[in-house]
C-alpha cells in the first residue's frame, strides 16, 4: 500500500524541465559589429582619450601635448571659480529639478481631467520642447530685455513701472529668468511622461475613493501620487540630468554673467576650454561633471526606486 502510493506521488510530481542552451547565430555578430564599430570609434575611443588629455596642459590646437599629472584636478580643487559655477550648477538642478515636476504633474492632471480640447491643451503645453535650446533663449532674452522687453512693457503700461528690473543683467534675477524659461520649455516633456502614468492607473481605485467620501487632494496625496512613483522616477533623473548639462540658455541669454552669476560647470568647460584654449583643464573639468552626475543619478535612483508602488 505504501509503495503504490508513494509511486502515485511520484507520478505527480513534474519532471524537471531541461535547460535549454542559448545558440548565438554566427550571422548575428554580423549585424551587431557595424554598430560596435562606430559605438567604439565615436563614444570608448574619444572617451579614453579625455582621461588621458585630463592629465596634460593641451591647448587644443598645438601638437605640444605636455603630461601634468593631476594638477589640473588640483586646480579645480582650489579655483574659486570652479567652486562658484558648482554652487550654481547646484542651485539650478534642484530648482529645476522641483519645478519642473510640480509643473508637469500640474499640466499632466489637468490635460487628463480635461473633457473639451485634450488634445489642443496636450499639443499647447508640448509645443515649447520642440524649440531648440537656442532659439528659446533669443526668444526669452527678447521678452525680458529691461528696454523693449514685454515683461517690463506691461509692468509699465498697469502702473507698476517702479517694479521693472534688468532681468538678465540683475545678479539676483538673471538666474532666476533662466530657471523659469526653462521649466518653460521643458515642463511639456514630462508632462507626457506623467500622463502616460495617469492613463495607467485604475480607474476602480477614484471611484472607491469617491465612494469613501476623499476630496481631489486625499485622492491624488494618497492614490495617484504614489501610483505615480515610477514615472516620479523617470522624469526626476531625467530633468536631473539634463539641468546638470544646461548651456545653450545661458550662452544665448547671458554668457554666463553678469560677471560669473550664471556660469555653471558645463558653460565654465566652454569658455576654458575653447576661449581660454586650456582643453587639458577643460577636459578634466569635465570628467568631474561626468562623475557629479553619475554619483547622484545612483543615488537618486536608489533612493525613488524604493518608493515605488507595484500594482
Amino acid at each position: 500500500m505504501g509503495a503504490s502510493t508513494s509511486s502515485k506521488r511520484e507520478q505527480m510530481i513534474p519532471a524537471p524541465v531541461p535547460k535549454l542552451k542559448r545558440k548565438h547565430h554566427p550571422f548575428a555578430i554580423v549585424f551587431i559589429l557595424p554598430s560596435l564599430i562606430l559605438y567604439t570609434l565615436f563614444v570608448i575611443v574619444p572617451t579614453l582619450g579625455s582621461f588621458y588629455l585630463s592629465f596634460t596642459s593641451w591647448d587644443g590646437i598645438s601638437e605640444d601635448i605636455r603630461f601634468i599629472g593631476f594638477a589640473n584636478f588640483i586646480e579645480i580643487w582650489n579655483s574659486p571659480r570652479v567652486h562658484n559655477a558648482l554652487k550654481n550648477t547646484l542651485i539650478m538642478t534642484v530648482s529645476l529639478v522641483i519645478l519642473e515636476n510640480i509643473a508637469a504633474i500640474a499640466m499632466a492632471l489637468m490635460v487628463d481631467k480635461v473633457r473639451w480640447f485634450k488634445n489642443l491643451f496636450r499639443s499647447i503645453f508640448y509645443f515649447p520642447t520642440l524649440l531648440s535650446g537656442i532659439v528659446m533663449g533669443f526668444v526669452w532674452a527678447m521678452i525680458l530685455n529691461y528696454n523693449f522687453g514685454v515683461v517690463n512693457q506691461i509692468m509699465n503700461a498697469i502702473g507698476l513701472g517702479s517694479w521693472t528690473v534688468d532681468w538678465l543683467g540683475d545678479p539676483k534675477f538673471a538666474m532666476l529668468s533662466i530657471i523659469l524659461s526653462t521649466v518653460w520649455k521643458g515642463a511639456g516633456y514630462y508632462m507626457i511622461i506623467y500622463l502616460a502614468g495617469l492613463q495607467g492607473i485604475p480607474a476602480e481605485l477614484s471611484e472607491a475613493a469617491n465612494i469613501d467620501g476623499a476630496n481631489g487632494w486625499q485622492q491624488f496625496r494618497f492614490i495617484t501620487f504614489p501610483l505615480l512613483a515610477g514615472s516620479l522616477t523617470v522624469c526626476m533623473v531625467l530633468s536631473m540630468i539634463s539641468a546638470l548639462k544646461i548651456f545653450d540658455q545661458i550662452a544665448v541669454m547671458t554668457d554666463g554673467g553678469p560677471g560669473f552669476a550664471t556660469e555653471t560647470l558645463t558653460y565654465i568647460i566652454y569658455k576654458v576650454g575653447f576661449g581660454e584654449l586650456r582643453q587639458g583643464f577643460g577636459t578634466a573639468l569635465a570628467i568631474v561633471l561626468f562623475i557629479i552626475i553619475l554619483i547622484i543619478t545612483l543615488i537618486q535612483v536608489k533612493i525613488l526606486r524604493k518608493r515605488e508602488v507595484q500594482y
